[in-house]
């Protein structure tokens, strides 16, 4: 690894950290940063979801107290979480860096679109909430394999899953909060299966991993405190413009280039 590979790895780490306390979005930084600094698409894809698994455990403790009073209902949600979760990176692994390298744009797309999509989004749930909250809402074969669904996403790729996840607990009729808890804690369950798989699979580049790592603590601390100070529509702006250009350059360099 060069010198700059390490800086750029810092800084990507930074501002993934960084965006994430603020607006979400980190991936498209700390992803292509991963593939710059010469990772094969699997393994940089591997190591960039285990930067994301510590994140992702931390949210799902925090969300204890609003999940403890589901109790068994939880059970079936746990369940398509991780079989999802595994089949994703097991699908990761199977095809290989030349099948991944082909999709990449099509992901970036997707994540970007929904990144763009959710403000919109969250007031169309937000009207649908109203009429439709539910201390419980029934599991159904529809909505469980739409959360399979989503989890295999995840284990495979997982930018904009967060959002995926909160429009179909909310569109299951979960209030605000307990959609938001709900997804904490199954992001949890799909990163932590799908690091182990990678993991196991030997697919993870643990040094870059810890530069990546140490820049995101950094930049999530800094981005917690200037989170108070930076407009949201300018943040939310500044991801999209990323996604954006990330995704284009993709496209290009994937079938143009």
């Amino acid at each position: 690894m060069t010198l700059f590979d390490l800086l750029l790895l810092a800084l990507a780490g930074f501002a993934a950290g960084g965006m994430n306390a603020l607006a979400g979005g980190g991936t498209f930084f700390s992803f292509p940063a991963l593939l710059a600094a010469g990772l094969p698409p699997v393994t940089a894809n591997a190591t960039n979801a285990v930067a994301l698994w510590p994140a992702s455990l931390a949210g799902a403790w925090a969300a204890r107290a609003s999940l403890r009073p589901l109790g068994r209902y939880l059970i079936p949600l746990l369940l398509a979480g991780l079989a999802g979760g595994l089949l994703g990176g097991l699908l990761l692994l199977a095809g290989g860096d030349d099948v991944f390298r082909v999709l990449i744009p099509w992901l970036l797309l997707a994540a970007t679109s929904l990144f763009a999509a959710s403000p919109w989004l969250g007031r169309w749930l937000a009207e649908r909430r109203k009429n439709k909250a539910s201390a419980n809402p029934p599991h159904t074969p529809l909505s469980l394999g739409a959360h399979i669904g989503v989890s295999i996403y995840g284990g495979y790729f997982g930018a904009g899953m967060g959002i995926l996840q909160l429009a179909a607990f909310s569109i299951e009729g979960h209030p605000l909060a307990r959609a938001n808890a709900l997804k904490n804690l199954i992001s949890a369950v799909i990163y932590s299966i799908a690091t182990l798989t990678f993991v196991i699979a030997g697919r993870v580049s643990w040094y870059e991993l810890a530069i990546l790592l140490t820049g995101a603590t950094i930049g999530g601390y800094a981005g917690g405190a200037l989170g108070e100070k930076l407009p949201p529509a300018l943040l939310r702006s500044f991801v999209i413009l990323v996604g954006s250009t990330m995704t284009l350059y993709y496209f290009w360099s994937t079938y143009l280039g």
